[in-house]
Parts: C-alpha cells; structure tokens; sequence
C-alpha cells in the first residue's frame, strides 16, 4: 500500500511527499545473493545505529539507471563503470543528507588517484538541486529524480528513505550499501576493502564480510562516545 501511494505521489510531484529515515533504520544492507538479514548491531548500539526493520533486495551489479543531470544531458550510470563508484541518494531537505556532501567532495578529491567517482541523485526538485549545486561548489556529477527518483531508488531495493550510499567496484559489482548519514571513518573502511577486492587481495565475500564487520565495530564504538 505504501509502495502504491509513494509511485502515485510520483505522478503529481515526488515532493509532495518528503522521505525521511526513521531514527532506528540505519546500516549496511547485503549484496545479493547474500542477503537474508539486514547487518545486525551489536549490544548497546545506540537507537540511530540499529539495523533496518526488514531487508532490501541489493541487486549484485549496478542497475542501467537513466536519468537527466543537472548539467542538462541525459546520464546512464553505467557510464561510470570503470572506476569505483559511490552512488549516493539524496535531497536538499534531508540534513544528514547535506552533512555528508562536504565529505562526499573531500573523497573525491583525496582518491582521485585511485580514479573514484562519486554520482549523487538528487530525489528533489531540479531547481531547488541547481541553485544548492551552486552555492555549495558541488563538483561531482549530480543527477535529477524528481521525476524518476523512485524507480532509481527501487533498482537498488529501496522503496523510502535518505539518505543512502551505494559502493561499486571498477567492474560495476555492487559492494555495499549503507542506509543512513554516511561517516568519515565508514567511507574509508568500505573504500580501503574495494582496493583490495580491484588488487586482488580479498575475493567480494570476504570484502563485503569485512566490511560489515569494521562498520559494527565502528558503529559500536560510535554508540559508546555518545
């Protein structure tokens, strides 16, 4: 029913209903085919760093995602295939979505010699994504769901929500996705463990099962200094 409401919104403008993250649904979610349970929080994890109520359906490889961007033309996200890739959804409402820009750009700017891109999707109106683009020197790619964005959020198994972060390999591999304000300390765990799946030095099972082992223990750490 919710899923029905939130398309139909879509036809009359996605902004007349603006999603947010309950406080307790946050986390990594598994990849398929691995993902019978959502990544669980260890004891005395603070209500915000609980897991999500129900898992999401990750697809294995990115989805061939179309949409406009805000530098006019028409985008498919396999366009980024090739280099690791950060895909992250977002809206000018959302204010933990606009506390991780900041990082998101220092990311870029730090890996660029390890050739990370970074797309945002912006589930909010064009105008409103131009004029912060702008004013907050957003200097990767942004592309525009207003229209689509719910379509584009399904593809990655999720249905309501931001903000959430979508980490590829260079071969397009879906590596994680963390639901929830992304971290410092989390991007550059999830990223050190995509070098070295691209290295050779991890298979994806054991990146993605130390990946989800450091973001707990980053969590659980988190939760004891709050």
């Amino acid at each position: 029913m919710l899923a029905a409401v939130l398309l139909g919104s879509a036809a009359v403008g996605f902004m007349s209903y603006r999603l947010f993250l309950p406080s307790h649904a946050t986390g990594l979610i598994p990849v398929a085919p691995g993902r019978a349970s959502p990544d669980r929080a260890p004891a005395g994890t603070a209500q915000s760093e609980a897991p999500l109520a129900s898992p999401a359906k990750v697809p294995a490889v990115l989805p061939d995602i179309e949409l406009p961007g805000i530098d006019g033309k028409t985008h498919r996200l396999t366009e980024w295939k090739g280099s690791p890739l950060i895909v992250n959804f977002w809206a000018t409402w959302c204010d933990p979505c606009l506390r991780e820009i900041p990082l998101l750009k220092a990311l870029r700017r730090e890996h660029a010699a390890e050739r990370i891109e970074i797309v945002g999707i912006a589930l909010d109106y064009p105008k409103e994504v131009r004029k912060y683009a702008t004013a907050h020197g957003v200097d990767y790619p942004l592309l525009l769901g207003d229209q689509d964005g719910l379509r584009a959020a399904a593809a990655f198994g999720m249905e309501t929500g931001l903000p959430f972060t979508v980490f590829a390999d260079g071969t397009g591999r879906v590596v994680t996705l963390k639901v929830g304000e992304l971290h410092r300390d989390e991007a550059e765990l999830i990223l050190g463990r995509i070098r070295d799946l691209e290295a050779g030095r991890l298979t994806l099972e054991a990146t993605q099962a130390a990946i989800s082992a450091g973001v707990r223990t980053l969590r659980g750490a988190r939760a004891a200094r709050e």
